[in-house]
């Protein structure tokens, strides 16, 4: 069995068990079965790769954990860790009063720790929380979830408060003879709306535009405000909200991956078309720098948990139909419901304790 698809009432979750991507998620809400996942075009195309990439490559989908995210440079293992590249067990499966639960187990270790992934899909919740528990292990590890979205027709972009914005010393592709990026590098704001650009203007980053080919990253750091983190994307071409939240104390940044066009290079080959990673997670760029010095520790945030005593953090994924295409101001979430607040203003089912908002993480 390579997948498993597990069901509540209005949503559904498959996860490839051969390398932890959520191969589908889908949502039935307001007459309409919404998909806000990515999946690369060449994971079903039955074509000839490059023997040289990650497995996680081949088989990129949905979300997965990273761990360490990007460089494994302390212990031996590929881009974004076994977690992201290796296969999980199924440990139990089955519904509960009012949704569905799993829990998968990876077959490696990391940092000598055990890693379990934990689903749980509530009835009429447009969501998916997920935990991973960390059992064991030494040092340190460096953690992100990665979920990705795409688009045919670009999309709006609005945050939690953030703190700031900031690229890394050097492009994701430098060479105009492979690919090509937009944003300086490196460069900061605290204007999200006006980014410094490569060519010495600005960019908006909460505007996702598909005629801007390109490949980018940056590091959206949070702000000290007491609720959720959340992310929120009016697609437009698609008419609905995709939805990414986190608890700030456990994941303190949010990486976004601008993946429109950029790669020339197989397998992305230009093809890999409005795509939007929405990366939260405890982390600097490389398993040796997060337990390093590093400029996000300068900043007292925090880039790696502490293994031995058991670790956890929390996520949620989601999707609501939209219509206008703007995202909400402001997101918040108390006595099981979602409120979205401006143009999108709306309530939706959630659980409100899930993300453990104000409770200590671990360290």
């Amino acid at each position: 069995m390579d997948t498993i698809t597990i069901n509540a009432k209005g949503i559904s979750v498959s996860l490839d068990l051969t390398v932890g991507h959520i191969a589908d998620m889908s949502i039935e809400s307001g007459g309409r079965q919404l998909r806000p996942l990515h999946r690369a075009p060449w994971v079903d195309a039955s074509e000839t790769l490059p023997q040289d990439l990650p497995r996680g490559t081949v088989r990129l989908s949905g979300d997965f954990l990273c761990a360490p995210f990007s460089r494994s440079d302390v212990e031996e293992a590929p881009l974004h860790g076994w977690p992201a590249n290796s296969a999980w067990d199924v440990v139990e499966s089955g519904a509960t009063d009012g949704g569905w639960r799993a829990v998968f187990r990876l077959r490696h270790k990391v940092m000598g720790a055990s890693v379990d992934k934990i689903f749980t899909l509530r009835d009429d919740h447009p969501f998916l929380y997920q935990e991973h528990v960390f059992s064991g292990g030494h040092g340190g590890i460096s953690v992100a979830h990665h979920p990705m979205t795409a688009m045919k027709g670009g999309g709006r972009l609005a945050f939690s408060p953030k703190r700031f914005a900031a690229t890394p010393a050097d492009p994701l592709e430098p060479d105009t003879a492979r690919g090509r990026f937009m944003l300086a590098y490196p460069s900061r704001s605290s204007d999200l709306a006006h980014f410094p650009a490569a060519g010495g203007d600005t960019l908006d980053l909460t505007d996702y535009r598909m005629e801007h080919r390109r490949e980018d990253f940056l590091t959206l750091v949070e702000a000290d405000h007491g609720g959720p983190g959340w992310t929120a994307l009016a697609r437009q071409a698609e008419d609905d909200l995709v939805l990414v939240l986190k608890n700030p104390a456990e994941l303190p940044v949010t990486m976004l991956w601008f993946s429109n066009g950029g790669r020339d290079y197989a397998p992305w080959s230009g093809r890999h078309l409005g795509v939007l990673g929405i990366e939260d997670g405890r982390t600097a760029i490389g398993h040796a720098a997060s337990l390093g010095d590093n400029w996000l520790k300068r900043e007292g945030v925090a880039t790696a948990f502490a293994l031995g005593d058991g670790v956890s953090f929390r996520h949620v994924i989601g999707a609501l139909p939209l219509s206008g295409g703007e995202p909400p101001r402001e997101i918040t979430t108390a006595d099981r419901r979602l409120r979205l607040a401006g143009s999108a203003a709306s309530e939706v089912p959630f659980d409100s304790d899930f993300l453990r908002i104000g409770q200590p993480a671990a360290t």
